[in-house]
């Protein structure tokens, strides 16, 4: 098979033969169609992560056809299309994951590989609604957005939204869950291109926050005169304009984050968060039920994920190249085959 690799910390993939995995007991291999990035696969690629063991295949999102089986399961798999929960061994606590958990794609081989040996369990029906690229964009960010969301905000139909750094692949995933389950959302962006973009998709408006008092002009726009607005607020870059967060947040809010692409916080001030009795809730991925019930959602709500652009295999470079750039307004994906 065909495979992109990570050989060197810093060094462009590799796209070489490699053998193709035999499955274990209570394993599958897919033969995969398709496949998507993420900033951890940008992240692995510059050594940051402990631990590194190399040479790997990176790609934590796919989708494909199982092709064989291993000892003790049904024979029926065979030549199903599957989509690929990327978190493996999340265990039985369903408030956080297991010591043995880790996301596919390093230090397992992942998607960006013809074929994948993955544990039966993380393979589920792919939606019967959506094309192979449009499934390989969703497994890990929808995972994430939709744990975010309604496993740790509790969000309600009705309540006020703000996501943070609109055009990432969680950030699309929460708008469109939240607009989905009857929230109103507003969404901040370095970029009034992205911003116009996330309301062609249902975003009632957002503010640029690169511009001086940024958090003062969302106020203006979606509650003139007042403070204490959003009801759950999404953020995956935490470090400086967290406090201006905790000012929009309304009394009783829920600031989730799940990144931290800017940083540490810088400060923050107490008061405003106990006095107005809020939750700062960190998340993660998500456990098997949850993608269960991602999977199920966005059938029921026929969500289409936002497909920035396609690249061949070959081509994987180009892809991490634009994914670390950060221009992309949705999923980068992979034509496998």
């Amino acid at each position: 098979m065909q495979a992109a690799i990570l050989e060197e910390i810093n060094q462009p993939l590799v796209v070489k033969a490699a053998p193709i995995p035999e499955a274990s007991v209570g394993e599958v291999i897919v033969r995969l169609k398709a496949a998507a990035l993420n900033h951890r696969d940008v992240w692995a690629q510059k050594g940051r992560y402990p631990g590194m063991k190399l040479p790997c295949v990176l790609g934590s999102d796919g989708v494909g056809i199982v092709e064989t089986i291993g000892k003790g399961l049904d024979r029926t798999m065979v030549g199903r299309e599957v989509v690929i929960n990327p978190g493996l061994f999340w265990g039985n606590d369903l408030r956080l994951q297991s010591k043995e958990f880790r996301i596919l794609g390093l230090p397992d081989d992942g998607t960006f590989a013809q074929y994948i040996k993955i544990p039966a369990s993380n393979v589920l029906p792919k939606p019967s609604t959506l094309t192979f690229e449009e499934t390989a964009a969703l497994p890990l960010a929808g995972l994430t957005a939709y744990r975010a969301l309604f496993t740790r905000a509790q969000l309600q139909a009705g309540e006020k939204v703000l996501i943070t750094g609109i055009g990432g692949g969680v950030a699309l995933f929460a708008l469109q869950f939240a607009v989905a389950a009857g929230a109103q959302v507003y969404v901040t962006s370095s970029s009034e291109a992205k911003i116009n973009q996330a309301m062609t998709l249902g975003a009632t408006g957002g503010v640029n926050y690169k511009e001086e008092n940024w958090h003062k002009q969302l106020l203006e726009k979606v509650a003139p005169g007042t403070k204490n607005v959003f009801d759950v607020i999404i953020d995956g870059a935490g470090g400086e304009g967290f406090m201006q967060l905790i000012e929009l947040a309304a009394l009783g809010g829920r600031i989730v984050l799940y990144g931290a692409t800017r940083g540490p916080w810088k400060e923050i001030l107490a008061p405003r968060v106990f006095f107005k009795q809020l939750a700062i809730l960190g998340t993660t991925m998500g456990s098997a039920p949850e993608f269960e019930a991602m999977l199920r959602f966005v059938e029921e709500k026929r969500i289409k994920p936002v497909v920035d652009q396609s690249f061949p295999l070959i081509d994987v470079q180009q892809a991490m190249d634009r994914m670390a750039k950060g221009d992309q307004f949705g999923k980068i994906v992979l034509q496998i085959s």
